[in-house]
Formats: C-alpha cells, structure tokens, sequence
C-alpha cells in the first residue's frame, strides 16, 4: 500500500512541528518511507554493550552490527556526525557516522532530514571513538519513524500534569517513569508466585454486576442485549467466596475494580486489586499470609527498608497488632470500648474537630475517628483489629463478644494497605447483615450493599470457614516506591482538559 502525504492543515502548528511535517513529506517526494513496516535489527543496545564492555579508545574490532533506537542527542560537525540512540530499556549508545563510511549523500540527508525524537537504524562497524566511547561506526543508516512533536528538553523537569496526560513522553525521557513500570509488574510477578507457592488458584470473576458488591459508590451502566442496569464491580468478594463454596480451596484475583468517589495522591477511580479467599484460614492466617506477599514483593525490588518524611521503615522487623477501640481510645484520651455510649463519642469527636453523619452509630464514629485522628501517624507496620459488627458487615463475629467482628486493616506509612477478615460463613447471620445494608441502600447510603440471593443461596449449599485478605497492588507499589498513585498507574483516568491543534497539555 502506498503511503499518502499527511493532509492535515498545518497553518496553526509550531514551527518545529511544521519543519517536521516537511521533511516527513520529502522523504514521501524520494520515494522513501517515513515509517518502516519493519526493521531487522542483528543485536539490541544492551547487546552491543555487553558484548564490548573494555574496547580502548579508537579500538576497531571489525565486527558489524545493524542496530535501533530513538535519537535523543545529535552533533553535527562539517565531515563527522554524533548521533546518541535510545532504547526501550534505557539503555543508550553512540553512533557515529562520517563522510568517508556513509558517503556524502546519506551525511548530508541525515544533517538534513533526523530531529531528535526520531526511531532511526544504523549498520556499521563497532568501535570505540578517540574519547573511548563505545559506538557504532554507521555505513548506512535507516528512517525507521519520523517523530513530528519535539521532545521536551530532557534538562527540563516536566509538568506533573504533562506526565500524566502523555505518560507516553514521560516514558521517553523519564528513566524513572520506565522504572515504575518494570517496579510494577515484578511486584505483581512476585504477589503471583507467593499465592501461587501457596497452592492458590487464580481465577477472573464478571467487572459488571448485578447487585452492588457494596464497600464504595459504584460506576453504573446498561447492557443493552438484555436492558438490564448494571453495576461495575467495587471488588473482588463476593465471587471468590461463591467459588469457595464450589470446592476451589484456595483461590485469588488480581483484576481492575471501579469506584465512583473522590481522586487523590492515593484514590483513583480505577484500580487494581489483590483478594485471595483461604478455606479453613480465618484473619490470623491472613495476617502471616499478607506479611508474606509484602515482603517478598519488597525484597523482589530491592525495597525492604523504606524512607518516608525522613523516617525508615524497616518491613522486615516484626510487624504490630493493635484493636481499633485502643489505637483510637490513645488520640483522644479517654478509653472507649465497644460499650461507650454513642453521645460520649459525638462529644469527644466535636472535641477533636471531627465532623460526623448524625445518622451514624457507633462503629461509624469510631471508625471515623481512627480515620481522621489515627490512620494518617501509623508508619510501622499495623493490623488494627477487631472491628464494631456494623462496619464490617462480611466478617465473622468474635466468640468472645459477637459486636466485634474479626476484622484487620494493615496500615503503613499513614496509608491503608490491605484489609482482612475471617469471613462470615453463617448464612442465616449474613442475610441479616445484608439486609441491614440493603436498608441503608435503599434510604440513599451509596456504599452500602445490596441484598444478594445468589451469593446468600451459595452459602446455604455450605460455606466452609474461611479467611480472605484484599491488598491494594497500586498501594503496595506506591509504598515500595515513594511515588503517588498516579505515578504507579501507567495510564491514570483523568480530567479530559481541551487542547489547541498541536499544542501539549
């Protein structure tokens, strides 16, 4: 197929932009493409690196390579031309390309024609220049993709909301950007190797709902097949345990989850998430299985001790337990148990600058001002355990006192990390529970759940006992790498913002 001239008006571009679209049009007039089907590379930049670590300067040692990368950097000088390749993994290497190898039409078109920011191949011999640096002596060199935007000076520290908005030149000119993502996925490699040393099967469960899952307001949406409203999920839960009770012992996903609230350093509205369901667990076992899949995560990048706001955190010294009720009973000043009445928490929440739902009671408030006066000055690593019934609505009462249900939720570093329970397995209790929540729902709370029969029906074939942890992934990497959460997500959701015709955001 014959490649076309760009038709796209070009009056209201930027200069370089139309300096670009010109050469882009005059390699069309040569008859030459500026964007290759394909190129044969013989080695990578990393190859060529490795294989030629200790050439002394000027050293020839007439092996020929034909390698690619993105120019990042170009010297033209009268007979003798530099030109810095990137590749994909960060690695870089020179190519030098002189009047007597490459012949005075392909210099004088490569003077002409490359930009920085250009995909560009080069064969030729592999040397070391007077300076001793290792590069490739060009015979010939091959347009591979003309880029048309110029890069961002790489001195020059981008917008955060540039980064964002073009995650794609952040990649280009950002080594840390690359390195997230390389961070990332060892840490999701890592989480899936210790579930799955463990005997856990990994399984993918439906993203639209019919009943809301509750835990967040959801996203919601139509199928039109079958002119239903549906609702994307704001978890893992409820399907994992339906598939617990079908015999699959041990079982995880690691999969998207959508929540329709607030966007902050450590929010997004799309997410990932961990859930694993253990039978035969309860939230001890959670709790060692949880430290597991941290540390190995953190020692799979090199990340074990952590520095924040110019404290270390060591993640591999023992790990601490506290209940709610003391951890919020030591911000305020007084003990309060499971048995305060609920006005004395209304008084001491008003004294503690803590707004409140009127409507709420008392696991509510509590919960409330573990969050707002607690949760953010927790930097070794937590279990904050054992929490009022009515906040915690899936989990398995304790035996010693039924208003407490057996419930932990890790906290590092001031951030939230994974909750777990010991999942409630009585299906006569949970249809209360739900139907409790259903009554929220339907007085307008927009986290709580609905009533699910399908999933009540399932435990009524025979839950067995169980414990089920959730472990934020974007979270877990955010701590092992100091970045915010928009950092660890490659391509975040965000404010669609207008932009004029070649113009970057």
């Amino acid at each position: 197929m014959t490649e076309q001239p760009d038709p796209t008006p070009a009056d209201d571009l930027p200069e370089q932009m139309r300096v670009r679209r010109a050469k882009r049009a005059e390699l069309l007039d040569r008859g030459t493409a500026p964007y290759a089907r394909t190129f044969a590379r013989t080695h990578s930049l990393a190859e060529v690196r490795a294989a030629y670590p200790d050439l002394e300067p000027g050293a020839m040692t007439g092996d020929t390579v034909t390698i690619a990368g993105r120019v990042i950097f170009v010297r033209n000088t009268g007979k003798l031309c530099f030109a810095r390749l990137r590749a994909g993994d960060g690695t870089e290497l020179q190519a030098m390309l002189s009047l007597d190898r490459v012949g005075e039409d392909a210099l004088s078109d490569f003077k002409h024609l490359v930009d920085i920011g250009d995909l560009i191949g080069i064969e030729g011999e592999v040397g070391a220049s007077k300076r001793g640096e290792l590069s490739v002596m060009a015979t010939r060199w091959t347009m591979i993709t003309k880029s048309l935007r110029p890069l961002p000076v790489e001195h020059k520290t981008m917008s955060e909301q540039m980064r964002v908005r073009q995650r794609y030149v952040d990649l280009i000119v950002n080594p840390r950007a690359r390195e997230m993502v390389r961070m990332r996925a060892e840490v999701i490699r890592s989480v899936r190797e210790t579930l799955h040393r463990h005997g856990f099967v990994e399984v993918e469960t439906p993203s639209l709902q019919l009943v809301h899952g509750g835990s967040a307001r959801p996203f919601t949406t139509h199928v039109n097949a079958f002119d239903l409203s549906v609702t994307l999920r704001t978890n893992l839960e409820l399907a994992l345990k339906r598939a617990v009770a079908g015999g699959v012992e041990r079982v995880y996903e690691i999969g998207k989850v959508f929540r329709n609230e607030g966007v902050d350093s450590s929010h997004s509205p799309e997410f990932t998430m961990l859930e694993a369901y253990e039978a035969y667990g309860d939230y001890d076992t959670m709790a060692e299985l949880t430290r597991e899949i941290i540390l190995d995560a953190a020692r799979a990048v090199g990340r074990t001790t952590i520095d924040i706001d110019g404290k270390t955190i060591d993640l591999e010294r023992s790990w601490l337990r506290r209940t709610l009720h003391e951890v919020v009973s030591n911000a305020v000043g007084e003990t309060i148990t499971i048995d305060t009445p609920d006005d004395l928490l209304r008084t001491l929440a008003d004294k503690n600058g803590v707004d409140l739902d009127p409507t709420w009671g008392h696991g509510e408030i509590v919960l409330e001002l573990f969050e707002k006066l607690v949760e953010h000055s927790i930097m070794e690593p937590t279990f904050i355990c054992d929490y009022p019934a009515s906040v915690r609505p899936l989990a398995s009462p304790r035996q010693d006192d039924p208003r407490l249900n057996e419930a932990w939720d890790l906290v590092i570093a001031g951030i939230e990390i994974a909750p777990a329970y010991t999942e409630l397995v009585d299906p006569v209790i949970q249809r209360e529970r739900l139907t409790e929540q259903a009554r929220l729902a339907a007085a307008g709370d927009p986290e709580a759940m609905e009533l699910d029969e399908d999933f009540l029906r399932a435990m009524e074939y025979g839950m067995p006992p169980m414990g089920g942890v959730g472990i934020g992934i974007d979270r877990l990497v955010m701590l092992l790498s100091g970045a915010g959460i928009r950092e660890t997500i490659l391509f975040p959701f965000v404010r669609p913002e207008a932009a004029e015709p070649g113009t970057d955001q």
